[in-house]
């Protein structure tokens, strides 16, 4: 009896102890971070340089896939519809949240992906070109005004795209007319501006910190909610008394829904530490981003908060598909 009951301890023992060795084992081989987006961008490259510091922590591979298209649809259905074995993730930005909102139909549910953890945000700066006589935003908007009822054209990298809120935001803060132009990319209408085919815009810190240096390019105001670490003397359009005017260029990540969450509390804990690394700050801030970092339970409340933020600003402006 006494042998019997010892054999009953020491099984449920081994059980319990077997049961954590399982997750323990994640990760076995190479992981998937799948960008929505282009080589070359602001999620781009926050998710390559967090990539090379985690990988050092897990012991594997993690294999950045760009699968562009369709405003971020056809990457992120992509790791939605995957297993969620903890081998696939996206880094996910605004479009994880807007898409739903925009689109009349996506291929997939938001509900099948969830947080992992924030990386980094790449501020939004906006930017006209020299010939206009505005160097802050005051004076952006009085110019705007005294052009009259045909409005000023704003670019954008699409609709419902980071700089297309931006837009929406100021008409919303200022009454301005702005007249949105939709392009392909966030570098085509960068592009424009140089060109002054379009006077104003707004893009990610990294895409337009370069030309505002060389004098290519004025800056107005940044979007986010601090001054950028590489351009400090820029003000924040909430120090300039526009404080609604706000939202950055964020890259996070995420998982199909179904990935067990010690696998993902695991590779949240991993992104913490590379964060808090010298090598990926530096990295990072080096190209005007900003890192981030936060918990799972900080990201989600974050992605839930942006979607009713930027959902009401959405159909307020009608920016859905008609």
């Amino acid at each position: 009896m006494i042998d019997r009951l010892l054999l009953a301890a020491v099984s449920v023992l081994l059980y319990a102890v077997d049961v954590p060795a399982a997750h323990a084992e994640w990760p076995e081989r190479a992981i998937r971070w799948i960008v929505p987006f282009g080589p070359g961008g602001a999620n781009d490259l926050i998710a390559r340089v967090a990539a090379e510091a985690v990988r050092k922590g897990l012991g594997q591979p993690i294999v950045i896939e760009n699968r562009p298209g369709a405003g971020a649809v056809i990457g992120t259905a992509a790791v939605a519809k995957s297993a969620g074995d903890g081998y696939t993730f996206l880094i996910g930005g605004t479009g994880v949240v807007t898409n739903s909102l925009l689109l009349k139909s996506i291929p997939y549910a938001d509900s099948e992906l969830v947080p992992v953890g924030m990386i980094a945000v790449a501020p939004s700066i906006i930017v006209v070109h020299p010939s206009i006589p505005a160097s802050n935003m005051t004076e952006l908007i009085a110019w705007a005004k005294a052009q009259g009822g045909k409005g000023v054209n704003w670019a954008t990298a699409g609709s419902g795209s980071t700089p297309h809120f931006v837009g929406e935001m100021i008409k919303e803060a200022t009454g301005i007319s702005l007249n949105i132009v939709p392009y392909r990319s966030g570098g085509e209408s960068v592009t424009a501006v140089l060109s002054n085919s379009v006077p104003a815009t707004s893009e990610a810190s990294i895409v337009v910190l370069p030309q505002i240096q060389a004098g290519l390019l004025k800056p107005i105001a940044t979007t986010y909610n601090k001054r950028i670490s590489a351009y400090p003397s820029l003000p924040t359009t909430a120090e300039q008394g526009y404080p609604t005017v706000e939202i950055g260029h964020w890259a996070g990540l995420l998982a199909p829904l179904g990935t067990p969450q010690p696998i993902i509390d695991k590779m949240n804990a991993e992104l913490q530490a590379a964060l808090k690394t010298p090598e990926v700050a530096e990295k990072l801030s080096r190209s005007g981003i900003e890192p981030a970092g936060g918990s799972v339970a900080d990201f989600a409340t974050f992605i839930a908060g942006e979607r009713k933020r930027l959902g009401d600003i959405a159909v307020k402006a009608q920016m859905g598909e008609q």
